[in-house]
């Protein structure tokens, strides 16, 4: 299994541009992945509206999207941001997570959100969060952070615990949640860094903690850079978490470097 995660930047071109098309046509590249989770996608920013585009562009996909973002624009129209997760795989249940925006004046925010996604894939249930965490203020990562976590205890009491259902046909039926778990996206955040050692933290309970999917194949090597890497200092923002579950089956994490436009570059996560 293949899983690949982006922050595509509104389908950004070399040229500042953007468009969705040609975005459809480099996501062809990664066509051997069962599993996408791209971050900005965009309306009306000015460009026309990506969600839709990628919806009509992806046929042999299943997809969510959560907006994380929604505005009105000069014209009255709407302005949306947030992320869009492809499966191949059928979607039991998708949930959408609004993330802390707490108050933090001195820098420039906006609001955040994550999509998960309950997937029924061969080797069982699979729960895969796509998220986008605040870039200038380490307040407001940190909170979404401890939100993640608490997210993330949460699936595991669902699972320890199936709450009863009413009706198999009705909004009370019990849809599972899945006990293995990938945690992708864009986090703003360093390696080492303060937002990175307390997503990976024990918990204080009995539920397991996440681990770095590129520590697990590559024990003692440094983060490979997603972002700016055709730069004078690039750096790595882009991650594959797996829970304990998915551990074992990490084979391998690999950045592709092609020059597509993004400032970030595409994040390949293989499972066994």
């Amino acid at each position: 299994m293949q899983v690949l995660s982006w922050n595509v930047q509104a389908a950004r071109t070399a040229s500042g541009a953007a468009d969705w098309p040609q975005l459809i046509r480099t996501l062809d590249r990664f066509a051997s992945a069962e599993i996408l989770c791209l971050q900005e996608i965009a309306s009306g920013f000015p460009a026309r509206d990506g969600f839709a585009a990628l919806a009509a562009g992806l046929p042999g996909y299943r997809h969510a999207s959560a907006v994380a973002l929604e505005v009105s624009g000069p014209d009255g129209g709407r302005r949306r941001l947030g992320c869009m997760t492809f499966s191949r795989y059928p979607i039991v249940q998708a949930l959408r997570h609004s993330l802390p925006w707490p108050a933090d004046p001195a820098v420039p925010s906006m609001p955040r959100s994550v999509l998960e996604l309950t997937l029924d894939t061969p080797s069982g249930l699979l729960r895969v969060l796509n998220a986008h965490l605040e870039y200038f203020s380490e307040t407001q990562r940190l909170a979404q952070v401890d939100a993640l976590r608490r997210l993330h205890q949460e699936a595991l009491a669902h699972v320890r615990a199936p709450r009863a259902g009413l009706d198999a046909d009705g909004p009370f039926a019990a849809v599972p949640r899945a006990h293995d778990a990938l945690l992708v996206g864009d986090f703003n955040m360093l390696p080492a860094s303060p937002s990175w050692q307390r997503l990976l933290a024990p918990f204080d309970d009995d539920t397991p903690a996440w681990h770095d999917a590129w520590q697990l194949a590559f024990p003692g090597r440094a983060h490979a850079p997603t972002v700016g890497i055709r730069g004078d200092d690039p750096f790595t923002f882009d991650y594959a978490f797996a829970g304990a579950g998915l551990a074992s089956r990490v084979r391998g994490v690999r950045v592709d470097d092609g020059d597509y436009g993004s400032g970030h570059q595409p994040l390949l996560l293989e499972l066994a």
